[in-house]
């Protein structure tokens, strides 16, 4: 059954670029991001590794782990890592899953739960393993993103929803389309307007299912 928002992350052990996790404990009390690549060694996955390496300090203000994930072991993980940090020009501290038996592919349907990939397989084989997913403390999926081979990931966005996630996991409210922090945000249609006055003050009614407010702080 495939995964939805609101789902429980499948719980999974693995080998990693830093060795043996468990992936609920390895979360523990943080947000996480789970960002998932087809093969080492391809270009578009590179310059995606190297900006989540560079991106360090952002995610780690966030309260959020980033761990990647490739159809291959451990060794080609510690190859590949060395190109990555160059490109970047950035430590890659995270950790980079060793998925070469598919397990944790198929466990977040990513692949056809009977697929097989054959020796030899190139990145054409595996090239549905391009999802990112954000994860709560709470272990609950919040986000999912899929992405075709050829175009490489916004960070920047992935960013963004992640703050968005985190500011409505802390008041009763959602972010409307292009926010970014610091912009006003909306009211969930949960809440009166006299109540969200009384909780933040001014409401801007556009619409009754409308409302704007500032950023709480």
């Amino acid at each position: 059954m495939a995964l939805r928002i609101n789902d429980i992350a499948p719980d999974f052990t693995a080998d990693t670029s830093v060795g043996p996790i468990s992936f609920h404990d390895w979360i523990g009390d943080s947000y996480a991001i789970l960002f998932s690549h087809p093969k080492d060694f391809t270009p578009v996955c590179t310059t995606e590794f190297g900006a989540v390496a560079q991106l360090a300090g952002e995610f780690a203000k966030r309260n959020t782990k980033v761990i990647g994930i490739s159809v291959d072991g451990v060794t080609e993980h510690m190859a590949w890592k060395k190109d990555i940090e160059s490109f970047a020009g950035a430590p890659a501290t995270f950790p980079i899953i060793a998925d070469d038996g598919l397990k944790v592919a198929k466990l977040y349907d990513m692949l056809p739960a009977d697929a097989y990939l054959p020796d030899g397989r190139t990145p054409a084989d595996s090239q549905t393993v391009r999802t990112t997913f954000i994860i709560s403390p709470d272990k609950k999926v919040q986000l999912m993103l899929i992405y075709p081979m050829t175009v490489g990931r916004n960070f920047d966005e992935i960013l963004r929803a992640l703050d968005a996630i985190q500011a409505g996991a802390k008041n009763p409210i959602a972010t409307p389309a292009n926010w970014k922090p610091g912009d006003d945000v909306i009211v969930k249609t949960s809440v009166s307007t006299a109540d969200a006055r009384v909780k933040f003050g001014e409401v801007n009614e556009i619409f009754p299912y409308l409302r704007t407010i500032k950023a709480p702080k």
